[in-house]
């Protein structure tokens, strides 16, 4: 019966296990880490090592990222149009601040699992857009059991009223109003996308419905990391949600041992009244034969030990399981470089180069639209290219050895020089390259007579 309905009334009943992960998972990642609704007056502390994971694991991903275009062998005018290709990307780069963007992207993305690129073109400011849709709303139809097949895509967000008004009509709206009884504040708004056909939903009413002007669904959608035969992908906090949530507990336990040792419980024994005994300072108190006044000490027989040995545990425990070494934080007790750091970071190493497996594909997909879009929508002609992307180093490096190897590896003809300049982190090694030749030239000219 339900695939009856319009498609925007079926997506609510989609995927709604992933959805509800996603809510958990955002809410982890803003300090809601507790399992439990906290008593009347209690305290809980919440150190929110989740945040401070998900963030530097990225930082060490996304460090020095750069695209690049390489012509292929044996096609006429293919290093030109390389050179067109990586110049329209730097453009489009810039226009779209993907920088910035894809940071964010990565951030969420590491947080929820799953992360999504939209790659169109803005007629009004006649270029290339790329965007980074809320995976909340993206749903996607692969082919039987073939997960990278993806023949749809459906994207829903919400819109105001007056901007649904300004792109579709007073008519879009007034339909709304009238299906709700009023007028509506927010539209929902759902593009469905195949390789054929675009449609274009507002609420539960179909409103547009035409041939894909791009020729591809314009979505990348992509894990954080894969898990096998799996599409959807698996967040950076799936191991940490325990060791976190059992880090507060014991942190907030030792904290109020603390605070009531610093304001110590009296005890009395052997006393069946206490109403004439004021707890002030200096006060006397009149005991009863027999009776006697102590100090409750919570911090004898080494408890405190104890529990800072638990805590030590837990720690080790989270940084195991997150692979990120203390190390990664900033703590290098030994003062470790060169093979021993290497060594000592080598588990976030691995997870960084399994993320950028697959980033590497996601981004040259991107790359490979954008290019498309530019030759549909300008006349551009860029052939066909190989899109590579450069990923820089993840631990300091010694620049003058490095300097030193690629020299070497140029001069044998194992890298060109374009490579060697990308590795060496130039922004634009075409350019530099450009530059180089300019000045070599000049150079010449005045050592001419």
């Amino acid at each position: 019966m339900s695939q009856s309905l319009p498609l925007p009334q079926q997506l609510p009943r989609r995927d709604t296990d992933r959805l509800a992960r996603y809510r958990q998972y955002l809410g982890f990642y803003r300090g809601a880490q507790w399992a439990t609704t906290p008593r009347r007056r209690e305290r809980r502390l919440t150190f929110n090592y989740a945040k401070t994971v998900v963030e530097k694991t990225t930082s060490y991903l996304m460090a020095e990222m750069s695209m690049s275009a390489e012509p292929l062998a044996g096609h006429p005018g293919a290093e030109t149009r390389a050179r067109a290709a990586e110049v329209a990307l730097d453009r489009v780069a810039d226009d779209n601040d993907l920088a910035q963007l894809d940071f964010d992207t990565e951030l969420d993305c590491a947080v929820t699992g799953d992360g999504c690129y939209k790659v169109t073109w803005d007629s009004d400011a006649g270029a290339v857009r790329v965007t980074a849709p809320d995976v909340q709303g993206v749903y996607a139809w692969w082919s039987g059991d073939d997960p990278s097949a993806v023949w749809r895509v459906a994207s829903r967000y919400t819109l105001p009223a007056e901007e649904v008004e300004a792109l579709y009509g007073s008519s879009a709206v007034a339909a709304q109003a009238s299906r709700r009884g009023g007028a509506p504040a927010d539209v929902s708004v759902t593009e469905v996308w195949t390789a054929g056909q675009f449609e274009l939903w507002l609420g539960n009413r179909l409103q547009q419905r035409k041939e894909n002007p791009y020729g591809f669904i314009p979505f990348v959608l992509f894990p954080n990391l894969r898990e096998p035969k799996q599409f959807w992908g698996a967040s950076d906090l799936t191991p940490l949600l325990e060791p976190a949530r059992e880090l507060n507990r014991a942190l907030t336990q030792l904290s109020a041992i603390l605070e009531l040792s610093g304001n110590p419980i009296a005890v009395l024994e052997n006393v069946e009244n206490a109403e004439d005994i004021a707890v002030l300072p200096g006060a006397v108190w009149e005991l009863p034969e027999r009776a006697r006044a102590y100090l409750l000490d919570l911090l004898q027989g080494g408890g405190v030990q104890l529990h800072l040995g638990y805590i030590d545990l837990l720690y080790r425990t989270l940084h195991d399981l997150t692979e990120t070494p203390r190390t990664s934080f900033g703590e290098n007790r030994q003062a470790l470089s060169g093979v021993a750091l290497e060594m000592e970071l080598h588990p976030l190493l691995q997870k960084v180069k399994r993320k950028r497996l697959i980033r590497s594909t996601v981004y040259r997909r991107r790359a490979q639209m954008i290019l498309r879009l530019l030759e549909r929508q300008t006349g551009a002609a860029f052939g066909d290219l190989r899109i590579t992307t450069q990923w820089g180093g993840v631990l300091p490096q010694d620049r003058t050895r490095l300097v030193a190897d690629e020299t070497a590896l140029v001069a044998a003809g194992v890298h060109s020089r374009r490579t060697a300049a990308a590795l060496l982190g130039v922004a634009d090694p075409a350019a530099e390259w450009a530059r180089w030749r300019q000045e070599a030239g000049e150079a010449q000219e005045r050592r001419e007579p």
